[in-house]
């Protein structure tokens, strides 16, 4: 059944007025499409840990990546029901139930030109910040509202369509999933591969594992530090994946992961450590490749990573880095999703409302599991 929305005049969002400072609930008018966008009611934005980073320190860290210009609507994960549809849309309708992904491209780039936008120079995530291309102020002028108001519009080109079986605090969540899943991707895992994810227990490493089990590797292999979250991940899948504490063994990641494939090495290593790690922790998962594997860089460790290049050739080894995920990837989980084979039933959902979306940013930066989906629900309608 077709859905027919009223749009009303105004809308509530939660935008930064100064850095450092609160998100403060303001009414805006409702965005008016344009000929190729949308306009969707949010029912789920998913609060990334590092959003409070974000809002508090991201100009000192970061100056040469731009934030939307203050006061600023933030909200990277946002899923809900298309409300309205620009002249030239034609493949949705209002009602449809949709992921819209932030991944925005400057349009006419050869790169953009190709569909291939996660490498264009102006390559922006609405609701969140700029890679620092020349065109990233005017997409933040384009498209300025994130996933924490009512209404957003955004371009049609960005939609992944959402099965009725697949609740919208589990869409929101894809932002983290598809992270992995693009990385997975670009490091060849086939089934019947063996993977290692560096940092399993982290919020990108256990959305990475729920890819890697969905798309067939038949051996995952997870390293990190505390127990706990160790054996929880492991609890996923027993027969198939197993984990290593660093911290507890005096065996290395290398010649743990050799003691579980034959004495080969891993297919793939994905590194999912955060910005604090030190780059030892990434080298040590890469000595555990196989000859002619691949490392993936999906995550935030921000140290210098030096290498032997002498190594690399002898290896035949790829070192692969990653950002993001394109609109059809999305869809590819969507599609996983809907038909059983991505099971997100783990992920455990903490529900804010707009009005405490403070409390969801402090909540999702402390939260400390990779299981924890931290929503806000703009529009519980």
């Amino acid at each position: 059944m077709t859905i027919e929305y009223t749009l009303p005049a105004t809308m509530r969002v939660a935008r930064l007025h100064e850095i450092g400072g609160s998100l403060k609930i303001d009414t805006l008018p409702v965005p008016k499409p344009g000929s190729g966008d949308v306009i969707v009611a949010i029912k789920a934005c998913n609060v990334v840990p590092n959003l409070r980073n974000i809002l508090t320190y991201w100009p000192q860290w970061h100056p040469e990546m731009p934030l939307p210009p203050l006061p600023g609507s933030f909200g990277l994960d946002a899923a809900g029901a298309i409300a309205a549809v620009g002249d030239n849309v034609r493949a949705f309708k209002p009602g449809q139930r949709v992921y819209v992904n932030p991944a925005t491209g400057c349009g006419g780039c050869r790169f953009c030109r190709s569909g291939d936008i996660l490498n264009c120079d102006s390559f922006t995530y609405r609701g969140y910040f700029g890679r620092g291309g020349p065109a990233t102020l005017g997409i933040f002028a384009q498209y300025p509202f994130g996933g924490l108001s009512e209404y957003v519009v955004a371009p049609q080109s960005c939609l992944v369509t959402l099965p009725d079986s697949l609740p919208f605090e589990q869409a929101a969540r894809f932002g983290y999933l598809g992270t992995g899943y693009a990385a997975l991707r670009k490091g060849g895992l086939r089934p019947g591969d063996t993977v290692l994810i560096n940092g399993i227990g982290g919020t990108l490493g256990v959305n990475t594992t729920m890819m890697a089990l969905a798309m067939g590797a038949t051996k995952i292999l997870g390293t990190g530090r505390r127990r706990e979250p160790l054996e929880r991940v492991r609890a996923l899948a027993p027969h198939r994946i197993e984990v290593h504490s660093v911290d507890e063994s005096g065996v290395t990641v290398a010649e743990w992961a050799r003691s579980l494939t034959e004495g080969y090495g891993v297919d793939v290593v994905v590194d999912c450590l955060p910005p604090n790690s030190p780059a030892e922790s990434t080298r040590a998962a890469m000595r555990a490749m196989r000859t002619g594997g691949s490392t993936v860089l999906p995550g935030g460790m921000s140290e210098a990573l030096t290498l032997d290049p002498f190594w690399g050739l002898g290896k035949n080894a790829s070192l692969i880095g990653s950002r993001w995920f394109s609109a059809a990837e999305g869809q590819d989980m969507a599609d996983m999703a809907g038909a059983g084979t991505l099971d997100l039933s783990p992920l455990e959902h903490r529900r804010f409302s707009l009005d405490a979306v403070n409390e969801a940013v402090a909540t999702a930066a402390e939260s400390g599991s990779g299981f924890t989906n931290v929503v806000v629900l703009p529009s519980a309608t």
